[in-house]
């Protein structure tokens, strides 16, 4: 069934994967997007049967990133980023926030699903500083190569290199290194990664969660937060390190986010009484 706050699914592209749920759709719906499909719903409410934190860390990934990307433009004045998984536009985007602080900052937006092209492009059309582009995260040359970072980007500065909630949604992991590194290669000395990735503290939690979420139908993997942190070892970790992304410079202050759908409201606050997957993540510069 189909509200009338959902994605109309007979008017979309047929370019758009529809019979499989894809992660920028998904996690749009938990913080409130209007663009998805019934099989994105259906993977979201099966996955908090299994794991009813998972509502909470999607959301809390969102104000990390608020405050990661307020860090690096107010902070550290960076005042280009590449943000690899976007996501669909939903509400203090990056470049809403690294533009308030820096008001020329450029932005860079990539995504593998086609909708976020199109919304993304219709949302940006009045922004020359900032575009989105269609480009999958393993093939890191597409992306550094492609025109339009060309365009907006210049690595010989130091670029403020996004990957909120996306290494775990490539399941090999030198692909996922490679994702990270690749960008951190071409980047200048001075740049700064800010990063999350969803985690269980032992082997077996982390196998479950990346079952039960491969069996609906979406790659992915759960790591523990030593392997994923094992990748980052070059880099200088900016206080308070990595941790849950919780626990990152909390500012109670910062800008709330829009209510999440009626269907996934039971599912709110269910983190406080458990903690067996989490997002670990922080912000790290490059020597």
């Amino acid at each position: 069934m189909r509200g009338q706050n959902h994605a109309n699914e007979e008017r979309c592209s047929p370019d758009l994967p529809m019979d499989r749920p894809t992660p920028a759709r998904a996690y749009g719906w938990m913080l409130g997007g209007k663009d998805n499909f019934q099989v994105d719903r259906n993977l979201i409410l099966s996955v908090s049967e299994h794991f009813p934190e998972d509502l909470d860390i999607a959301r809390q990934n969102r104000l990390f990133l608020y405050r990661a990307v307020r860090y690096l433009a107010r902070d550290v004045g960076i005042h280009q980023f590449l943000d690899l998984g976007s996501g669909y536009p939903t509400e203090n985007n990056v470049h809403q926030v690294a533009q308030a602080f820096q008001p020329e900052a450029r932005v860079v937006y990539v995504d593998i699903d086609p909708i976020v092209l199109a919304h993304g492009r219709a949302l940006l059309a009045d922004n020359p500083y900032t575009t989105v582009i269609t480009a999958d995260m393993t093939d890191p040359e597409q992306i550094l190569t492609h025109p339009d970072t060309q365009a907006l980007l210049d690595p010989t500065q130091p670029v403020g290199i996004l990957m909120f909630s996306i290494p775990h949604c490539i399941p090999d992991d030198g692909d996922a290194q490679r994702a990270i590194q690749a960008p951190l290669q071409w980047a200048a000395s001075g740049s700064y990664l800010a990063i999350s990735h969803v985690v269980a503290d032992d082997v077996a939690t982390a196998d479950e969660l990346t079952e039960v979420i491969t069996g609906l139908g979406m790659p992915w993997r759960t790591r523990t937060p030593s392997q994923f942190a094992s990748w980052l070892t070059d880099l200088e970790p900016v206080e308070p390190g990595l941790v849950d992304i919780n626990d990152w410079r909390p500012d109670p202050d910062q800008p709330p986010l829009g209510e999440c759908p009626p269907e996934l409201a039971p599912y709110l606050g269910a983190s406080a009484g458990s903690r067996r997957m989490y997002e670990y993540g922080g912000v790290l510069r490059k020597p």
